[in-house]
């Protein structure tokens, strides 16, 4: 079945408020019904039936959470690409055991705290798409190391694993990092180089819910200087303190 990748201008004709359509998680494969009750900069929705409620937290593991998840939108004959978040919150209507909605992303929509796209949610609808490597494998080093940080912050292997350098336990990894973000990138020269050290400083709570910095460099390397830059996954861990040296 060919997905579409479309931006949210045009998805926001095609899913007016009131509609309904099918939401298929990527992962797990499982399905359920959801209704587009608001949402501007992109689509507010609430599961249909308690029963469509129940699958949407099977698929979350049980558990309500902020991670973004890879879906794709089924309406009539058309499949979209999209990107979700599993946590009620809000206003709701519907009687469907959810208290309140979620948020659906597309292409180009936003979130309510910033005037852009979530990189989380480009990402996971680019997997959706079935283009993430295309993304990754054309991307300059900043680009790398922020999607890098965004699949770990969503524990995402898929997107972790397309970056890394080395093959990861990132079970282990998922389990010792509870959240991170980047809070600083310095430019540096990349032009020929198949070595670079980029200085970042990175936020992360650890397993016990401790808040940690790490300011040092992040280690990317590549074949050649056409090749598609990868992180050296271990040495990054190792010297950030995420995993014992």
């Amino acid at each position: 079945m060919h997905i579409d990748l479309l931006d949210w201008e045009e998805v926001n004709e095609i899913l007016p408020k009131y509609s309904k359509f099918t939401v298929l998680d990527v992962k797990t494969g499982k399905r359920f019904e959801v209704q587009r009750r608001a949402g501007s900069s992109h689509a507010d929705v609430q599961p249909l039936t308690a029963k469509d409620t129940e699958i949407m937290k099977e698929i979350y593991g049980g558990e309500w959470s902020w991670k973004r998840r890879a879906i794709i939108v089924i309406h009539g004959d058309q499949w979209i690409a999209a990107s979700m978040n599993g946590m009620p919150h809000g206003a709701g209507t519907l009687d469907n055991n959810f208290r309140g909605h979620f948020c659906i992303h597309f292409n180009g929509s936003k979130t309510h705290r910033k005037n852009a796209m979530d990189e989380s949610h480009k990402l996971m609808i680019l997997k959706a798409a079935g283009e993430l490597d295309a993304y990754l494998a054309n991307a300059d080093p900043f680009t790398v190391i922020s999607s890098f940080i965004a699949g770990m912050k969503q524990q995402d292997a898929d997107i972790t694993s397309l970056i890394s350098f080395q093959t990861i336990d990132w079970k282990n990894i998922f389990r010792s990092v509870e959240n991170i973000k980047i809070r600083q990138v310095h430019d540096v020269s990349v032009e020929n180089k198949t070595v670079l050290e980029v200085p970042v400083e990175i936020e992360w709570i650890d397993d016990r819910s401790e808040r940690r910095i790490y300011q040092g460099d992040v280690h990317l390397i590549r074949i050649a200087p056409t090749d598609v830059w990868k992180i050296d996954s271990v040495r990054f861990f190792k010297e950030s303190g995420m995993i014992q040296k």
